[in-house]
């Protein structure tokens, strides 16, 4: 029997850089300062850690394990992660699991990524690894996305004015949450009429439907739960952490609906029963999802039992995940306005899950929360990676 990895991991520091079009920062620049941020969080010296996982998507951030040659390790393991969006948790699952398998007593991970000077944005035409020769299927990201708001909207019978303005609503929440948060790429709030009316992208999404690309790092320090306390008093516990990678049926199967992603759905489950978790929507405090687009975030509520099937509209224009609502998403502004550095991303949503337990969330800071959640998706709807993190006192 498969028992997982609950409470026998603790997070005792973490950092994040601020995340933006960060020019006057080299790749260097953001390791170290995400680095030494967690070892003054945790108390901990270089020396300390006894393995890293260094996560980055793209290869400019460094190849292997050298990408992280700036902080001059004294001869221990590295191992360089990449698991397109989901890399940032991939590197804390294999430090956390190397803690719990007791192969060493400290571990870092660490996801860094510097996209401003590559050039990219999000309108490459591309399609999921290992695909593209076999179905000839590619396009832009929000393309790909969009195709899921209009088969929702079609689904559940949702007139298309009303469905835009349902995705309105997470936008202005993100702008929000994201206008509190001093490390957050954007800091301007909008209103429903300006997301309404913002230029199209791909319909229906608009400028404000899509997350923007940044530079930015964040990394964590994991010990055996047992040793946290003799770090600080309120260590952060993870209670679950898993990956469910699809066959990419989605792309070549019919029966693909466009309304859900399998993986999403499945690794909630896997992650739902490491924790002990009965009742997602009232046992889950708060949440970090990948909102890499406004239609994402309204699905995965869905596919993470927060919301019922075809009914995550009432919950969005509720309220209900507002900062002051009964399940608060995106906090910290998610990908959305915090940024999306593809290689942080995971850690960037699981530092915020750590301030809020430990109540230094500042003016975002919520109240009575016990357990938080992230979710990371690498690769596209019908063909994706996803990575799911529970982490509680």
């Amino acid at each position: 029997m498969n028992r997982g990895i609950r409470d026998k991991v603790a997070i005792i520091g973490m950092g994040c850089t601020k995340f933006g079009e960060l020019w006057d920062k080299s790749t260097s620049d953001l390791l170290v300062d995400a680095a030494y941020e967690a070892y003054e969080d945790a108390g901990v010296e270089p020396k300390d850690i006894d393995a890293a996982w260094f996560g980055s998507w793209q290869e400019v951030s460094g190849m292997a394990g050298l990408g992280m040659a700036a902080l001059r390790f004294q001869y221990k393991p590295i191992t360089r992660v990449e698991n397109m969006c989901a890399t940032g948790t991939d590197a804390l699952r294999n430090a956390a699991y190397a803690v719990a398998a007791g192969a060493i007593d400290m571990g870092l991970a660490i996801g860094i990524e510097k996209l401003k000077d590559t050039g990219y944005a999000g309108l490459v035409s591309q399609a999921p690894p290992g695909t593209a020769g076999v179905t000839g299927v590619g396009g832009t990201a929000p393309a790909i996305f969009a195709m899921l708001a209009t088969r929702y909207f079609n689904r559940y019978n949702i007139p298309p004015d009303e469905g835009k303005r349902m995705l309105a609503h997470i936008c202005v929440k993100s702008h929000h949450n994201g206008n509190l948060n001093p490390k957050a790429h954007f800091h301007r709030e909008v209103s429903i009429d300006e997301v309404m009316n913002a230029p199209i992208i791909a319909w229906p999404l608009g400028l404000y439907d899509c997350c923007g690309v940044s530079d930015g790092g964040a990394a964590a320090i994991v010990v055996r739960a047992e040793d946290a306390k003799k770090f600080r008093p309120d260590p952060v516990y993870i209670k679950a952490v898993q990956m469910c990678v699809g066959p990419a049926e989605g792309l070549v199967k019919q029966e693909y609906d466009f309304t859900h992603v399998e993986e999403t759905y499945r690794a909630g489950l896997a992650a739902y029963a490491e924790a002990e978790v009965k009742n997602p929507r009232t046992e889950i405090s708060m949440a970090e999802v990948h909102d890499c687009f406004s239609i994402n975030e309204a699905l995965i509520m869905e596919d993470l039992q927060f919301s019922k099937r075809g009914n995550v509209r009432e919950d969005i224009e509720s309220g209900f995940f507002d900062l002051d609502g009964g399940l608060p998403v995106q906090p910290d502004g998610g990908l959305k306005c915090f940024g999306h550095p593809v290689g942080a991303s995971g850690l960037r949503m699981i530092y915020e899950m750590y301030l809020q337990l430990q109540g230094r969330a500042g003016p975002r800071q919520l109240k009575n929360i016990k357990l938080g959640l992230t979710h990371n998706m690498g690769g596209m709807p019908p063909a994706c990676t996803i990575a799911t993190c529970i982490v509680g006192l």
